[in-house]
């Protein structure tokens, strides 16, 4: 049985792909997409950081950001190349969810850009 929450990932990695495609990226080629994590822990963070690039993951520079109520949450993004391809990315979103639950870390989907 799916997760619940990794469910909504999969619903939105096929609503996110669908407006890419029908907005007119180009389905021919790679597009970065960054998966986001995110704690309000540095050092749980910070180990997630260190097991993904250990997976030989590319490892974005942590950030801090503060939410609308104030709270401090730290975050990083781990890139990949990937085609706009629903089941790839389902399961790529499934192994990073899964990554950020095993380090007690949030996984906060992933994005990627236009690609003319």
């Amino acid at each position: 049985m799916i997760d619940e929450e990794l469910q909504q990932w999969f619903s939105h990695t096929e609503m996110l792909i669908a407006e890419l495609l029908e907005d007119g990226t180009n389905d021919e080629v790679y597009h970065t997409i960054e998966h986001h994590f995110a704690s309000s822990d540095f050092d749980l963070l910070e180990k997630a950081a260190i097991a993904a690039f250990k997976l030989g993951l590319e490892i974005e520079e942590p950030e801090e950001a503060e939410l609308e109520n104030g709270d401090k949450v730290f975050a990083f993004d781990i890139a990949t190349e990937q085609m706009l391809d629903v089941n790839l990315i389902k399961k790529e979103t499934q192994a990073m969810f899964e990554l950020a639950k095993q380090c007690g870390v949030d996984y906060d989907g992933w994005g990627t850009y236009f690609e003319e």
